[in-house]
C-alpha cells in the first residue's frame, strides 16, 4: 500500500523515505482508476529526499519565531516528488506537530489521498487522516477509509474501510473491512470483520483474513474451481497456497470428484542458490470409484535445472503413474491427455569455450505399449569444436559412449561407442554460402546375444562410414509490386549432394534409432534415422527452391519452399516394423525422395493461409497433405479453417494402418466489449465423427471475469491392468466449466481469449498437432 509514501505528509527535511518499492504495473489502461487531481512533476528526482527544497506557498502566511505558522489559501506543500495540499495549515514548531484541513490531497509519483484532516506529530513520525479516499496511481486499487493513520513503527491503521478494482461508481465487488492493518515491513495485511460484496449483496463473511499488499508471496487460499463432466461428475478444487520461505512455496490441492473421489495434488517449488531450481509434484486418489477394482491411483513427478558454477549444468527429470489412462481420466499439473511418454532422465554436462562433455541416464515409459523402449545407462558425450583452425576449416569431433539395456532380460544389451570427427570448409557472403565437409562415421558395438532369441545380430560389429556433404544457396533479390503494392522479392536456390558409404547393418540392434520426417527442411538433413544404429547410404543431390516478399515494413508477407532428393544410386537401407524392440531394417529401392513443399503468405489484408505438402512422386502417392486458413481482422477476432490428411499411420492400441483425414474449425470473436465467445471443432472424415468440440462464453469487466465452457473430446484408452473392463470405458468425454476470477484479489489464473483458443486438444498456432 506503500505507506512509506505517506510519511512525507510531514515534509520534514531530516525525513528520508528510502527502500521505495519496485512495482511492475500489469492493468488494463483502460481500467485504470485515476485520482481526481493531476499529479505534480517531479524535480531532483535523483537528489536524496533530505536534500530536496521543500517549497511552502499559500495566500496569506502568519508566523511567530519559534511558536506557531499558520498559512491559509491555496496552501501547498512541495518536496521533490511529494505533494499536499488544502485550504489551511497550522505547524506548530514547539509541539512539532502539523494540521491541515479543507480540500486537502497528499499526492507523490505512486499514492494519491484524499481527506477531510490531516494531523502530524512530528516526534513519533505518526499522522492520521480523517475522512481519508485513497488511489494507486497505474492501478485499479483504490478505496475509502474512515480514519487513516500512520503509526511511528511506518505501518498503516484503516477504520471502517473498503477498496475495490472497478471504477467509481461501480459496486460489482466491494471487501469491507472494520479494521485493516498493514505491516510496511512484511508488506501485507490483516482484515478483521471483512465482507465480501457482490453487486452490493454480501456473498462472504470472514472474521479475519491476511491479504498481500505488494508482490511479494502470501499464504491463503486461491480461488476455487468447478466444473462438471459426465466421467468424473461435480468437481471442485479448492487450491491452498503455503509461502514456507523465500526459496520454498508449496501448493495443496483438494479436488474432490463426485463420481470418483477425493483426489490430492501437491505441488512444491524449490530454489537453491542463484541458478538452480527445480519442483515435486504428488497426485493421489484413494480407491477410484469408476474403477471396478476400485484401485489406488498416484503420480510422482521430480524435475531440477540449473547451473552449479560458470561451467557445469545439471538436469533431472522423473515421472512415474500408477496406470496407462491416468491422464486420460485426470486433470493432472504435469501432463496432458495427449501426453503418452514419461521421460525419466539425468544429466550433468560441463561446457568450455571449445568443448563440451555430457554424461546421462535416460529411461522413457510409453503408456498403452507393450514393449518399452531401451535404457540408457549411461551415455557420456564429447563435443569439440575448433573453427578456422588452419586456412577457414573448422574442425569438430563428436564422441558418445553408450550403454542399453532393457528391463526385460530377453532381450538384447549393448555398449555402443561412435566417433565422428569432421572437416568443413564454409564460406559465406551476402549472395549466398557455401559449405563443403567431409566427415568419418565410426562406430563399435559390443552385443550381448547369449541365449536371446535375435541370433541374427553379432557379438562384436564395427562399422566405418565416409561421409561427403557440399550445400550451396545462392540469394537473389528484386523490387517489384503485386496489385499495385510494392514488395522485395528474394529467390533462394540451394542444392545439396551427399554421399554416405554403405554397410550391410543387420546385424547390429536397434537401440535409439526411428524414422524421421520428411518435409522441405528435412531433405538437406544428412540422416534419413535419428539415432546411429542405421546410417542410410546415400548418393544423391537435393534441389531446393525458396522465394519470399517483403513489404515497405520489411515484413515477410509470403514465402514459398519446394524441393525433391533426386537419387544416383538406390538407398539400401529402410525401415521395416516389428514387433520386438530388437527391429531391423531391411533393403528399401528409391530412385526419388518425396517432393516437399511449404507456403506461408498474407492471401489479402487480414486473410492468410499456411499448408504443406509431401508427394511420392515415384509412386503418386500423397504421404501427408495440410493447410489452414486465417480471417484476424484485429486482436481477439480470428476464425480458422483447417484440413489435414496422413495416411499409414499405426494405431497403438491395435497396431493396424489408418489413415488420418481430418477438418476442423475454431474462432474466437466479440459479441460486445466485454463478452466474448470463443470455439473449435474437429472431425474425422474417415470415422464420420466429432473428435473435439469447445465452446466457450466469457464476459470480462474492469474488476471481474467469468468463463462458462462446454468442452467434447473423444478419449485415448490404453488397456490396462487396472481396469480389466476396458470395453466399458467411455469412448468421449464432455462437460461444463466454470472459472470466476475478481481482480485485485487473487484468481486461479488469467481468463483472456488466447488462453481459451489453446484450451483443448489442438493448438491454435498448430491446429493440425495434437499438444504434447
Amino acid at each position: 500500500m506503500h505507506i512509506r509514501y505517506l510519511l512525507a505528509l510531514i515534509l520534514l527535511p531530516h525525513l528520508v523515505l528510502a527502500d521505495e518499492l519496485d512495482r511492475t504495473v500489469d492493468a488494463d489502461t483502460q481500467c485504470l482508476v485515476e485520482p481526481p487531481v493531476p499529479i505534480p512533476a517531479a524535480n531532483s528526482a535523483d537528489v536524496p529526499l533530505d536534500l530536496q527544497q521543500i517549497q511552502i506557498v499559500s495566500d496569506t502566511t502568519e508566523a511567530k519565531l519559534g511558536d506557531k505558522a499558520t498559512f491559509t489559501g491555496d496552501v501547498t506543500f512541495s518536496q521533490g516528488g511529494r505533494h499536499i495540499a488544502a485550504d489551511n495549515a497550522t505547524l506548530d514548531q514547539a509541539n512539532q506537530r502539523l494540521d491541515a484541513d479543507g480540500n486537502l490531497v497528499f499526492q507523490d509519483s505512486m499514492f494519491t489521498v484524499t481527506a477531510d484532516s490531516l494531523s502530524a506529530q512530528m516526534r513519533t513520525n505518526s499522522a492520521e487522516l480523517s475522512g481519508a479516499q485513497y488511489w494507486l496511481h497505474g492501478q485499479q486499487i483504490h478505496g475509502d477509509a474512515e480514519k487513516l493513520e500512520i503509526t511511528q513503527d511506518n505501518n498503516l491503521h484503516l477504520t471502517n474501510t473498503n477498496f475495490t478494482t472497478c471504477p467509481p461508481g461501480d459496486t460489482s465487488w466491494l471487501l469491507e473491512a472494520e479494521t485493516i492493518k498493514i505491516d510496511s515491513t512484511e508488506e501485507w495485511g490483516e482484515l478483521w470483520d471483512a465482507k465480501l460484496r457482490i453487486a452490493g449483496v454480501p456473498v462472504f463473511y470472514l472474521p479475519y483474513m491476511t491479504i498481500p499488499v505488494s508482490e511479494k508471496r502470501k499464504s491463503g487460499f486461491l480461488f476455487p474451481l468447478f466444473s462438471t463432466s459426465t466421467t468424473n461428475g461435480v468437481e471442485l478444487a479448492t487450491p491452498y497456497y503455503w509461502n514456507i520461505a523465500p526459496e520454498y512455496d508449496l501448493t495443496f490441492t483438494p479436488h474432490y470428484m463426485s463420481a470418483r473421489g477425493l483426489f490430492l495434488k501437491t505441488e512444491f517449488r524449490y530454489l537453491t542458490g542463484e541458478a538452480q531450481q527445480g519442483g515435486v509434484n504428488v497426485e493421489y486418489l484413494a480407491n477410484d470409484n469408476l474403477l471396478t477394482n476400485r484401485s489406488d491411483r498416484y503420480l510422482y513427478h521430480w524435475q531440477h535445472k540449473g547451473a552449479i558454477d560458470d561451467n557445469w549444468r545439471v538436469l533431472a527429470n522423473f515421472t512415474d503413474v500408477s496406470d496407462n489412462n491416468y491422464f486420460n481420466d485426470l486433470k493432472s499439473d504435469v501432463l496432458r491427455a495427449t501426453d503418452n511418454q514419461l521421460s525419466r532422465i539425468g544429466e550433468i554436462a560441463y561446457f568450455e569455450n571449445n568443448w563440451d562433455i555430457t554424461a546421462r541416464v535416460q529411461d522413457i515409459k510409453v503408456l498403452g505399449e507393450d514393449e518399452s523402449p531401451y535404457q540408457v545407462m549411461p551415455q557420456v558425450g564429447l563435443n569439440y569444436r575448433s573453427p578456422e583452425l588452419w586456412s577457414g576449416l573448422d574442425v569438430n569431433l563428436l564422441a558418445e559412449a553408450s550403454n542399453f539395456r532393457h528391463k526385460d532380460n530377453q532381450y538384447n544389451s549393448a555398449n555402443r561407442l561412435h566417433l565422428e570427427p569432421s572437416i568443413s570448409l564454409p564460406i559465406h557472403g551476402p549472395a549466398g554460402s557455401l559449405t563443403s565437409e567431409l566427415k568419418l562415421l565410426q562406430t563399435n558395438y559390443w552385443q550381448d546375444t547369449d541365449n536371446k532369441p535375435n541370433s541374427e545380430l553379432a557379438s562384436t560389429v564395427s562399422r566405418t562410414l565416409p561421409q561427403v556433404r557440399i550445400h550451396g544457396q545462392i540469394n537473389f533479390e528484386r523490387y517489384t509490386d503485386y496489385f499495385n503494392v510494392n514488395y522485395r522479392q528474394t529467390l533462394e536456390p540451394q542444392f545439396q549432394y551427399l554421399y554416405v558409404g554403405y554397410e550391410d547393418q543387420s546385424q547390429i540392434g536397434i537401440y535409439d534409432t526411428s524414422l524421421l520426417q520428411d518435409d522441405y527442411y528435412g531433405l538437406f538433413r544428412d540422416r534419413r534415422f535419428s539415432g546411429l544404429d542405421r546410417i542410410a547410404d546415400a548418393n544423391q543431390m537435393t534441389l531446393g527452391l525458396t522465394t519470399r516478399l517483403f513489404d515497405e515494413h520489411n515484413r515477410e508477407t509470403f514465402q514459398f519452399s519446394i524441393g525433391q532428393i533426386y537419387y544416383f544410386e538406390d538407398s539400401k537401407v529402410g525401415l521395416i516394423e516389428a514387433s520386438q524392440p530388437n527391429q531391423y531394417f531391411q533393403q528399401e529401392n528409391t530412385s526419388n525422395s518425396v517432393l516437399a513443399a511449404e507456403l506461408n503468405t498474407q492471401i489479402y489484408n487480414d486473410w492468410f493461409m499456411s499448408g504443406a505438402i509431401q508427394y511420392d512422386t515415384k509412386n503418386s502417392y500423397n504421404k501427408k497433405s495440410e493447410v489452414t486458413l486465417d480471417f484476424r481482422p484485429e486482436t481477439n477476432k480470428l476464425l480458422q479453417l483447417s484440413y489435414r490428411y496422413v495416411p499409414d499411420l499405426i494405431n497403438s492400441n491395435t497396431n493396424e494402418s489408418v489413415n488420418v483425414s481430418q477438418t476442423g474449425v475454431r474462432g474466437a470473436w466479440p459479441i460486445s466489449d466485454n463478452l466474448y465467445i470463443v470455439g473449435n471443432w474437429y472431425y474425422d472424415l474417415n470415422e464420420s465423427r466429432s473428435v473435439e468440440t469447445y465452446t466457450g462464453f466469457q464476459y470480462e469487466s474492469c474488476c471481474w471475469a467469468l468463463r462458462l465452457s462446454y468442452h467434447y473430446r473423444i478419449k485415448t484408452n490404453y488397456d490396462d491392468d487396472l481396469e480389466p473392463t476396458f470395453d466399458d470405458r467411455e469412448l468421449f468425454e464432455h462437460g461444463f466449466y466454470l472459472n470466476f476470477v475478481i481482480k485485485g484479489l487473487g484468481g486461479s489464473g488469467p481468463l483472456g481469449v488466447a488462453d481459451m483458443l489453446d484450451d483443448g486438444l489442438f493448438n491454435y498456432r498448430k491446429p493440425l498437432y495434437l499438444k504434447n
